[in-house]
């Protein structure tokens, strides 16, 4: 069976090999090329449905199980920001360091160094038309100051509870055991293991 990873994000892709060694996994551009897909839903989940189902629909074969993430981190103290705007937090197309920078500033204006935080992953899966979703979560707080290079996205300034590093020096091996991505792809090989 073929899975179809539905993102572009690098370092979800890689995330997701990492996590799936012995599966055929593509991205969608390898199979059908660039697609634009608006997330306009309300959540984590509404937003991976979205996605999954777009690729599930332009494919149009029942040879494939189309996985799709949607992921973010949520500050409580700031209004639960970034959230479901995580990617693109200072605005479209923005990198990483902008979005992180974005953040940065607006803890300072509460004049906050460090405050509870928590990421989210929702994945669905979709296979001969059937929808299911599963999540994991990761708590912990953010810094306002990246520190390590490893990972992406708000991984410099997020340090999981229980450690006392960034994300972004921990290395992968570790981050697997608790990572939100990690806890619901457990959740999700359970849904795998069921079609496979």
């Amino acid at each position: 069976m073929r899975i179809v990873l539905a993102t572009s994000n690098k370092g979800k892709i890689s995330e997701f090999k990492k996590l799936l060694p012995n599966e055929e996994v593509y991205t969608f551009k390898e199979l059908i090329g660039d697609m634009e897909i608006i997330e306009d839903a309300d959540s984590f989940k509404g937003n991976a449905i979205i996605k999954a189902k777009a690729i599930y629909e332009k494919l149009n074969s029942e040879d494939y199980i189309v996985i799709s993430d949607d992921s973010g981190i949520t500050v409580p103290a700031i209004n639960n920001e970034p959230g479901i705007y995580s990617a693109r937090y200072a605005g479209e197309g923005s990198s990483d360091k902008d979005n992180n920078k974005k953040l940065i500033s607006k803890l300072l204006e509460k004049n906050l160094k460090s405050t509870a935080a928590y990421y989210t992953a929702c994945i669905c899966i979709i296979y001969k038309g059937e929808v299911s979703t599963v999540h994991g979560w990761m708590h912990g707080s953010v810094i306002t100051k990246e520190i390590g290079d490893g990972g992406f996205g708000y991984d410099p300034m997020f340090i999981p509870k229980g450690f006392d590093k960034t994300l972004g020096e921990l290395n992968h091996e570790i981050k697997k055991e608790f990572s939100h991505r990690s806890k619901a792809l457990k959740l999700a090989k359970k849904v795998l293991d069921v079609i496979l």
